[in-house]
């Protein structure tokens, strides 16, 4: 039997899926994992949500199953440590303290409900542009940010707004949700988030790393339904139920973070892309906080423990990039299976003149444009569904490399490789046609896969 040495559990709560991963401390292998899909609701056009209770359902049972795969490798559960939460970010959840219950449904980040509220908050700021808040908070006022979805759900649904006023409301990220429950829920969980995924709220000084009383007095939120944040290592609290009770909760990061980490970038300049649900681009910009004068996010990176110093990044975010080819496979059938898509693609060698701008839920990086909707264009008789799905290829290629251009203009640094992550990752045209594109590496760590030039 192979000896993995001690072992540490992380839940990874996904847009599209929710997995429960064991890994060995030893090299950091995997040992094993089990993974489960996560339903998304569309209400109304742009809109995109979550039910609360299948996120943690979906989590529960995905630990449960792993530890029933661990124990039939003949490994004892007694042999993980301690687990870390790793999660999609801003993502909004807001709960009764006292029920345990949700008061909505989740908010998810691609959501575009909002626009009419963005542009009643850019009113309010001084220059009326969506940079208003940017100094304070490291972000623009877009549909994208956790605080925006909170007004919106004060000002549209009553249940909130009333839960709100009697002081019964909490606000969290979905790493809060599920520390919160999986800590005793309303006997005694823990309301606590980390500077990575407070920083994707609007509400967090970036300088600080605290809640600012001027961008929650800005938004109209009290700071008591607001998580405490501490770092992305420390123990927060301990499971409460299951097999693992007693174990601790040490780790948070939001998902594009802890693939920084993963990644190993820890230097200035290093950089990564996870080609997920959408893509998102991260690069290590130092302790010092860069802000964007070319429409990119100032973020919190990591902070690997209390009093140790934040390492901020600059994050270039695009909203549909694997959403675009699920899309083809749910909305138009032109694949059954997302690997398809490389086949179809590769049986053309050019597009022949066909684009496709996949602005389901507006444009992000670096327009900002929430009215924005898809397109696509430059077909002929000739077009077919070949040419779509090359299209659809070339579009993530041709939106990341327009986060490349601005993060070297905002940096000073011109980046020479990435590393990249994701399930898109496994399509091996998509890096060919990255590399191609952008003219840098595109690498993946030998463990995961091959690199590209």
């Amino acid at each position: 039997m192979t000896d993995y040495g001690d072992l540490v559990g992380a839940v990874d709560q996904g847009t599209s899926s929710s997995r429960f991963l064991i890994f060995s401390t030893k090299d950091a292998r995997l040992v094993t994992f089990h993974q489960q899909e996560i339903e998304q609701k569309y209400p109304n056009e742009g809109w995109c949500e979550e039910d609360p209770m299948e996120i943690l359902q979906s989590v529960k049972t995905c630990m449960k199953e792993a530890l029933t795969k661990l124990q039939q490798l003949n490994i004892s559960p007694d042999k993980i440590k301690c687990i870390g939460i790793t999660n999609q970010r801003e993502t909004t959840v807001v709960w009764d303290k006292v029920t345990g219950e949700p008061l909505y449904n989740a908010i998810v980040w691609l959501d575009a409900r909002t626009a009419s509220t963005v542009n009643q908050l850019i009113e309010k700021t001084e220059c009326k542009t969506k940079d208003g808040l940017r100094s304070l908070c490291g972000l623009p006022i877009a549909t994208y940010f956790s605080a925006v979805k909170l007004r919106w759900l004060l000002d549209n649904v009553p249940a909130v707004s009333k839960a709100a006023q009697e002081g019964r409301c909490l606000f969290g990220t979905v790493d809060s949700w599920l520390l919160w429950n999986l800590t005793g829920g309303r006997n005694g969980g823990c309301h606590i988030t980390d500077v990575t995924n407070a920083s994707r709220t609007m509400l967090m000084n970036i300088e600080t790393l605290q809640w600012d009383d001027q961008l929650c007095k800005f938004f109209g939120v009290e700071k008591t339904m607001l998580p405490e944040i501490r770092s992305s290592a420390e123990v927060y609290g301990t499971l409460t139920e299951g097999p693992l009770k007693g174990l601790p909760i040490s780790g948070i990061l939001g998902d594009q973070q802890a693939a920084l980490v993963g990644q190993l970038c820890f230097k200035p300049g290093q950089a990564k892309n996870t080609y997920g649900t959408g893509c998102f681009l991260l690069m290590n910009s130092g302790e010092k906080p860069v802000q964007s004068k070319n429409g990119l996010l100032t973020t919190v990176g990591y902070q690997l423990g209390p009093g140790k110093p934040a390492v901020y990044a600059l994050e270039g975010a695009i909203a549909i990039g694997g959403a675009c080819v699920k899309w083809l496979r749910d909305n138009l059938g032109i694949i059954s299976t997302a690997p398809e898509i490389e086949t179809l693609a590769r049986k053309v060698d050019s597009t022949y003149g066909c684009y496709f701008v996949p602005a389901f839920s507006g444009l992000f990086c670096p327009y900002w444009q929430s009215d924005a909707r898809g397109i696509i264009c430059g077909l002929s008789q000739f077009t077919t569904k070949e040419h779509i799905a090359r299209a659809a290829l070339e579009a993530v290629c041709f939106q990341t490399r327009e986060l490349l251009e601005a993060m070297a203009q905002d940096s000073g640094i011109p980046l020479r490789s990435i590393q990249v992550d994701g399930g898109m990752t496994a399509n091996q045209l998509l890096m060919q046609l990255q590399a191609d594109l952008m003219g840098i590496d595109v690498g993946k760590r030998e463990k995961l896969g091959s690199f590209f030039k």
